[in-house]
């Protein structure tokens, strides 16, 4: 056994334990030895951050869970797979990359397709290594020799794979709709990309002239006047009886030369507006339906930046300048009935920020309908749940909602769209490779789909893409699907929606069985952490000082699932003053084991406070496991914590440091054994949480095992299941603290000692206390502890505490000397008549009382009360001491 340095330095240790991990391989999980030893598989695949910078915090909690489950598994026997991987981001990294070359005075089209691609590449290198230092650094434990990405070799065959398998099927197709256009980053994004913003912006009611009937005309309403250049009609609901004459009519459409219908649909809500309500079917994705349902034209008013694309005077503008210059106009023309400030919500682009801009385009889409079904088939019948339940409805939400997925994007950085057309001919055709001709006219000219896939496309296949799927590998045989998914809320439809529609559609089965939600890092004031508030803080850093343990710790500390926390600097010093103590009591401990005598411990031989200590940590491994198979992570950190910090460290401890002192007594080797198995059982529990100082400590205190990493999980057993032991020994401790109390009251110090009589009528009670004098009169600085049935001997000025079936006198002038504390309590009744009369002489005050504030007038009340009860305890003590 070797020695523990003086004080507890993660900087020194952490780097060399994690290096030892990495040279024995220990994250490492395999699919045929798991099977040939018969173990069952355990399966978390990693969220893949994004290639585009440092992890923040929440990376910190997600990565710190899915470590705590798998090194929990890992021990339980488990042949336990975390597989890691990085996410190509698509736009977030391109961008990313345009702004890097944007600096170096390079253009990305300069470049060209393939020349910029080689610098997205280099910047995935740099980033994604960067990723993985810190990673280690954070102490995680996946199967590093696994690491995935999702343009590598293996993800991309597995994503064109599906896509021509979804497009043999019919449910990929090409067209003409209704998306999300970015005009900044200039290309198309899914709705789940589009955050709405509550913003103030205003209704504009516009007159539209009736052709043919001067001087009538229908008022519309709308937040976006600018789109009136793509209006195609006006609808009414056909139930409006204020319209009905106006259905089949012709309109002129202000500020163009172009008439438009009015036509009857019930998609316009008669409550809300004029009632008329102007149809944009390429601007908007209600009026888009209407349209189709009417085979209205769709006339597109806006280039892809954003700029007005309608001949004449607009054209060219952008599109809140044109805004402005068309209210100018109809205001002008006498067209502009009023304008009414309106809040509503907005669509932005999460990336950039910029307002979304509806448009009809052609792009490539999912069928979403049918695949949506067994999505939600699969929560009902229980083989997909969310941790906490209620998440359930936000998936269900966003499936029962869902509409076709637009999945093409105007990028280079991602998976390139497996669509060729003929030159010639413009044939498409979907292949796993380049055809060498058209197979409509044969023509040798074929060229790729410029536009690539929106990167959930890929991370949507992720839990089976990792595994080798389409290959049926041996991984993809035992460790899929896979048994935990660990998340934030804000990425469930995102993300978690689209693998299991995916996994359920490619390998028929859910991904993954339970998907364990967590909520957002916040700063100490609930504010989310982001770039713009300054407050975001480096999980490194937090390292760096303090020991990735220590982190660790602060994220897992008051954790529940799907609830955010907050992020304290003070509550990471109390997690490094528990490892301070961990270290502490291991240290005290292993120095004298050093000293123990020869031979072991029998069963038999463990005295009470042994048998106490045992049952409590056979216990607590019981319990810490239940929460951990219910994801209470939060409890069960907090259960540990309270046991070795209290019961072991500041009861136990301290309750057998007599017979480690005392070479004659015959109990002493009885204490060690507990002592080292107790903090062994403890640091197994600790481990997943701590798993650092839990391996420095467990490997110098043992020579059995190489590491705690892959030791056995604390399991409950019978044997060690004491209770009767347990209760007396609460009993001890009620009476230690009910001791304590009435030094504290007193201000004596714990230097002095004094006799402690303990009369009771019980003499099962008795004989506890006999069992325990030794540690009862060092934890209650005792001289000596007398047991007795009756009051006899006991002088009247002993001061009294009361537990269950006892009572506990002290003699008062062992206490304290009396001649000093009659002077100190005269003192203090001194002091107390003056504040007394002061507060008094306040409330007695009518002028005081007429205009101090209520909460000025309580608080002086409460002082009266406090010093008038204070002034009683100290008259009552100088009585008792004949004063």
């Amino acid at each position: 056994m070797k020695e523990l340095e003086k004080t507890y330095t993660p900087g020194e240790i952490e780097s060399r334990i994690y290096q030892k991990w990495l040279d024995k391989k220990y994250f490492h999980a395999d699919a045929k030895e798991g099977e040939r030893k018969g173990k069952k598989p355990f399966t978390i695949v990693m969220p893949p951050p994004n290639v585009t910078g440092q992890l923040h915090m929440g990376h910190a909690l997600d990565n710190t869970m899915q470590d705590i489950l798998i090194r929990y598994k890992r021990m339980q026997g488990y042949e336990a797979l975390w597989q890691p991987g990085t996410d190509h981001a698509a736009i977030a990294t391109e961008v990313k990359v345009i702004n890097k070359l944007k600096e170096e005075g390079i253009d990305k089209h300069d470049l060209g397709r393939e020349g910029f691609l080689k610098e997205a590449w280099k910047w995935k290198e740099e980033y994604e290594s960067r990723i993985v230092s810190q990673m280690y650094k954070m102490g995680v434990s996946p199967d590093w020799d696994r690491m995935r990405f999702t343009m590598d070799e293996g993800c991309s065959k597995a994503v064109q794979e599906v896509f021509i398998k979804l497009y043999e099927k019919g449910y990929i197709y090409k067209g003409s709709r209704i998306i999300n256009w970015c005009p900044v980053c200039q290309t198309s994004i899914s709705d789940a990309e589009v955050e709405h913003q509550e913003q103030n912006g205003y209704f504009w009611h516009i007159n539209y002239p009736i052709v043919g009937e001067e001087g009538r005309f229908v008022e519309i309403a709308t937040t976006r006047p600018e789109t009136m250049l793509g209006d195609t009609a006006v609808a009414v609901n056909p139930e409006d009886e204020r319209y009905k004459d106006l259905i089949g009519k012709t309109l002129r459409l202000p500020l163009t030369d172009r008439e438009i219908p009015v036509i009857a649909d019930e998609y316009v809500d008669k409550e809300f507006g004029t009632g008329c309500v102007k149809i944009t079917p390429a601007h908007d994705p209600n009026d888009f339906e209407v349209g189709r349902r009417h085979n209205l034209p769709e006339i597109c008013m806006m280039n892809d930046d954003a700029t007005i694309s309608v001949p004449g005077k607009y054209f060219g503008m952008d599109r809140y300048e044109a805004r402005k210059a068309m209210v100018a106009d109809l205001e002008e023309q006498g067209l502009l009935v009023k304008v009414v400030p309106h809040s509503h919500n907005v669509g932005t682009h999460d990336r950039c920020k910029t307002t979304v801009e509806p448009m009809v385009k052609q792009q490539w889409f999912v069928k979403m309908e049918e695949m949506a079904k067994p999505a939600i088939q699969a929560l009902h019948t229980g083989d997909l749940k969310f941790v906490p339940e209620n998440f359930g409805k936000t998936y269900l939400h966003w499936l029962e909602g869902i509409r076709d997925w637009c999945i093409s994007r105007q990028l280079w950085w991602g998976h390139r769209i497996p669509a060729y057309y003929c030159d010639e001919c413009g044939e498409l055709v979907v292949a796993r490779e380049q055809p060498e001709k058209c197979p409509k006219c044969g023509c040798a000219h074929m060229t790729q789909d410029e536009d690539t896939l929106d990167t959930w496309f890929s991370s949507a296949l992720w839990p089976f893409s990792t595994l080798g799927w389409p290959e049926q590998t041996e991984e993809m045989k035992y460790f899929y699907p896979t048994d935990v998914l660990v998340t934030g809320y804000d990425i469930i439809f995102f993300w978690v929606v689209r693998m299991v529609f995916s996994a359920l559609e490619q390998t028929g089965t859910v991904p993954f069985h339970t998907v364990l939600i967590h909520g957002l890092v916040r700063d100490s004031q609930g504010r989310k952490m982001s770039k713009s508030l300054g407050n975001g803080i480096d999980p490194l850093e937090v390292v760096e000082k303090y020991g990735a343990d220590a982190l660790r710790m602060t994220l897992m500390t008051g954790n529940a699932p799907g609830n955010d926390m907050r992020f304290y600097w003070e509550r990471v010093e109390a997690s490094r003053n528990f490892a301070n103590k961990v270290w502490n009591a291991s240290r005290f401990i292993m120095m004298n084991i050093e000293k123990a005598p020869e031979g072991t411990a029998e069963m038999s031989d463990l005295t009470m406070a042994d048998k106490w200590i045992l049952s409590k940590v056979n216990r607590l491994a019981k319990d810490v496991t239940e929460n951990m198979d219910k994801y209470e992570l939060g409890i069960a950190l907090q259960k540990v914590y309270d046991f070795i910090w209290e019961e072991f460290c500041d009861w136990y401890i301290e309750m057998v440091k007599p017979r480690l002192w005392g070479d004659g007594d015959a109990t002493k080797a009885a204490a060690i054994w507990t002592l080292k198995t107790v903090l062994i059982q403890s640091l197994k529990l600790l481990h997943p949480f701590m798993p650092f100082i839990t391996e420095e400590i467990f490997c110098n205190l043992q020579d059995e095992e190489e590491s705690i990493m892959i030791s056995a999980w604390p399991e409950y057993r019978a044997e060690w299941d004491f209770a009767a032991e347990e209760k007396a020994v609460e009993t001890i401790k009620e009476a230690v603290r009910a001791i304590r109390g009435v030094r504290t009251s007193m201000n004596v110090p714990p230097s002095k000692k004094a006799k402690v009589y303990v009369v009771s009528e019980n003499d099962e009670l008795l004989a506890i206390f006999e069992h325990s004098k030794v540690f009862f009169a060092t934890l209650g600085y005792a001289s000596e502890v007398l047991l007795q049935k009756d009051k006899a001997g006991i002088g009247d000025d002993a001061v009294s505490a009361v537990i269950p079936q006892a009572n506990i006198y002290l003699p008062f002038a062992e206490l304290v000397d009396i001649e000093k504390e009659i002077e100190r309590l005269q003192a203090e009744e001194k002091r107390l008549a003056g504040e007394l009369a002061r507060v008094n002489g306040m409330l007695n005050n009518e002028k005081f009382m007429s205009r101090a504030p209520e909460a000025k007038v309580a608080e002086e009340r409460a002082k009266l009360e406090k010093y008038t009860h204070m002034m009683e305890q100290v008259k009552e003590r100088l009585s008792q001491l004949g004063k």
